[in-house]
């Protein structure tokens, strides 16, 4: 009876750490302002391993889901690759980089400055120019690569968030986790995952934390790669 109480009290934290107020956002990317709220699964304690994956998997979903709705207020910046298609007007559909100065070039729309605005924003200014040879033109933003090179520090660290690869450098593991505060009392530092690529090109890569702090071992620390993920779960017990 303990341990479920226990357990109910630590899925109450995460829920508290997954709010938007402690989503400190250091890039431009507000905080959104839906929330993430703890999975059903509160109401039992996970006696198995399997148990226990299923509720780490849905907890990752969560703090996924949350960076991926902050996308929504995500503005363009000088640098990112952007893919532009117009529904049922195929041969106009474009991969273009935003210039240093915050412009695009777009066939009928001619030369846009996009910088600064939403994808929405982008999209409405797309179709607006486009109206004046197309009846009503549907055109889809689609951000490809993020010129900023951020990654994501999420899970139980001190200040999860976003942050911005070095121009100069590489960037690992711990170190982004050191720049996001290090971690929570509630972490399980050694199921510490790198989420990588999206869709059917995804991968979860499992880094064991004490094998770089207590062991020495610099191998296991990897480098991260634009738009990474890190995510610190919460320990079960």
């Amino acid at each position: 009876m303990k341990s479920g109480v226990l357990w109910v009290l630590s899925l109450s934290l995460l829920a508290a750490c997954a709010s938007p107020r402690n989503f400190a956002r250091r890039q431009d990317i507000p905080a959104p302002s839906a929330s993430i709220e703890a999975p059903a699964l509160a109401a039992a304690q996970p006696q198995t391993p399997q148990q226990e994956a299923v509720l780490e998997q849905r907890l990752i979903q969560n703090a996924l889901d949350l960076k991926n709705r902050s996308f929504l207020n995500y503005k363009i910046q000088p640098g990112d690759l952007i893919e532009i298609t117009v529904f049922k007007e195929m041969d106009m559909s474009r991969t273009a980089r935003i210039s240093g100065n915050g412009t695009i070039s777009f066939p009928l729309a001619g030369n846009l400055n996009i910088a600064g605005l939403s994808v929405p924003e982008a999209e409405s200014l797309l179709a607006v120019k486009l109206s004046e040879y197309l009846v009503k033109p549907q055109v889809t933003v689609l951000i490809k690569e993020y010129g900023n090179k951020q990654i994501y520090v999420l899970g139980e660290v001190k200040k999860p968030g976003s942050l911005q690869i070095p121009a100069e450098r590489r960037l690992t593991v711990l170190e982004a986790i050191t720049l996001s505060g290090g971690f929570t009392d509630l972490a399980a530092q050694d199921r510490t995952k790198v989420l990588r690529g999206s869709g059917n090109t995804s991968q979860s890569i499992q880094v064991e934390i004490t094998r770089i702090t207590k062991q020495g071992d610099k191998n296991a620390d990897i480098y991260l790669e634009p738009n990474d993920t890190v995510y610190v779960p919460q320990s079960f017990f």
